[in-house]
């Protein structure tokens, strides 16, 4: 049974929007999570912006294809379950990929 997908949006001290997603993200709930980043994008004013998936059990192609065309706006933050996954897909090649310690 998977764990149902939910989004916030929050800002760090130093004014950095920050979508945090809890759960899995797969083609069921894409949609939403690109509605998510799409509104994190824009509240983020052209700065960059954190997306932290440490909360993500997993995340399917369909939820990998909807971080791209975000790519040179956001900054992720992974746990080392999705950190190969990222890796895979190549987003560290093409953005900041950190992973939680």
């Amino acid at each position: 049974m998977s764990t149902p997908l939910t989004c916030s949006t929050g800002r760090r001290p130093d004014g950095a929007v920050v979508l945090t997603a809890t759960g899995e993200i797969d083609m069921s709930n894409a949609a939403a999570f690109a509605t998510a980043l799409t509104s994190a994008d824009g509240e983020s004013d052209g700065a960059p912006f954190v997306v932290d998936l440490t909360r993500v059990e997993y995340i399917d192609s369909a939820g990998l294809a909807v971080l791209f065309p975000h790519v040179d706006r956001l900054r992720l933050r992974s746990n080392r379950l999705l950190a190969p996954v990222l890796t895979i897909a190549g987003l560290d090649d093409i953005t900041t990929v950190s992973e939680e310690s």
